[in-house]
């Protein structure tokens, strides 16, 4: 007899019901796929300003001594960067080479880091952890249990956040402050997965409905809406932002999702270097490569692409852009040099639709130009 495991729902789950969210199981979480549109929810956050229930989303408290050396010995990332105050975005790497997660970890003060990882791995990421601290001065804490979080994003956020927290509008991105609200310890970051300038309030699941109630108030003169996974995914894919189980996983490299920006070669030994540095010297053999369609219909996962009659690879992501009114995706190519512009073709519903390859990010919003 086999057993189902029960989807779990966040403490926001009546909230977003009664907002109208038409619930899906995203990876054994029930959250809403949308409420009044896609279309709608995608232009408020690059316009104005949309609201998200990402408690699905893990914390991992890392603290101690040795901390700062486990975290820059399991990432490609250079964990230099996160001064107190601030994150950085990293990979979790495996052996060999691939990605145990995409993670984001913030340095709260000397030798406490919040390291913030996806909702499907946030087991698996606390074992790799703290199963690489073997007898380190170091403590790791899965915490994911024990906070909600609510994603404000679009360009009109900062003045909501002028009355809520003024001290985050003066984060730079990737910054984060703890701070009291309704007399709960939180954390506000901002970084902006939307693409958008936004920010993040990480709070006991006691106060986060409040939380989500007031930034809904705040955001009235703005025309706030409430948004679910499908225009994050439109919006992440707009921005060039990887989706862990889609566009990486275990088995493919930070060179090869072509975030080679993410490496620091230099900053001493961590696991898999000599396999990245052996890629970066030799070169890839698959390539995740961005792709706009020149025809009509709508790219989804799974669709072969195809150069002058030769099979390349598929679809890892893909959608219609809302922004760019045409279809948009990426794929690991087996040709990893193709430049910009090159002709492509797209298997859709068994017709060839002409594509190219193209930049990503498709497109840049305002976390990608804003100034302090």
């Amino acid at each position: 007899m086999t057993t189902v495991a029960a989807v779990r729902k966040t403490v926001l789950n009546e909230t977003m019901r009664k907002a109208g969210g038409k619930m899906v199981d995203f990876h054994g979480w029930e959250l809403p796929i949308q409420f009044e549109g896609i279309l709608k929810e995608h232009a408020a956050v690059r316009n104005s300003a949309g609201i998200f229930d990402v408690s699905h989303m893990g914390q991992i408290l890392v603290t101690g001594p040795d901390s700062f050396k486990l975290l820059q010995k399991t990432n490609a990332n250079d964990l230099r960067k996160a001064t107190v105050g601030k994150g950085v975005y990293s990979h979790l790497l495996n052996e060999k080479g691939g990605l145990v997660d995409d993670i984001i970890a913030f340095c709260l003060a000397l030798n406490r880091y919040l390291v913030i990882v996806n909702a499907t791995t946030s087991t698996k990421d606390f074992n790799w952890i703290s199963g690489k601290a073997g007898k380190s001065n170091v403590k790791v804490e899965n915490k994911s249990d024990d906070y909600s979080m609510v994603a404000v994003q679009g360009p009109n956020v900062p003045k909501m956040m002028e009355i809520f927290a003024p001290e985050a509008v003066k984060l730079p991105r990737f910054g984060i402050v703890e701070k009291k609200i309704f007399g709960e310890d939180c954390f506000i970051s901002r970084t902006g997965y939307t693409g958008e300038d936004g920010f993040e309030i990480t709070a006991p699941h006691s106060v986060i409905v409040d939380i989500w109630n007031k930034m809904m108030e705040l955001g009235k003169p703005y025309n706030i809406v409430p948004c679910g996974l499908g225009a994050r995914d439109t919006l992440r894919l707009e921005s060039g932002y990887l989706l862990y189980g889609a566009d990486v996983d275990d088995d493919h490299t930070t060179y090869e999702s072509n975030y080679g920006w993410v490496v620091c070669l230099d900053k001493g030994d961590f696991t898999a270097k000599n396999i990245l540095i052996k890629q970066k010297t030799e070169g890839i053999t698959r390539k995740l490569t961005g792709l706009t369609l020149k025809g009509g219909g709508v790219p989804r996962t799974g669709c072969k692409i195809f150069k002058s009659g030769k099979e390349l690879g598929e679809l890892a992501s893909a959608t219609y852009s809302p922004t760019l009114k045409k279809g948009i995706g990426v794929g690991y190519l087996s040709e990893p040099n193709l430049k910009p512009g090159e002709a492509l073709e797209v298997e859709i519903h068994g017709k060839m639709v002409p594509a190219e390859v193209s930049k990503v990010p498709f497109h840049k919003g305002t976390a990608f130009t804003f100034k302090l």
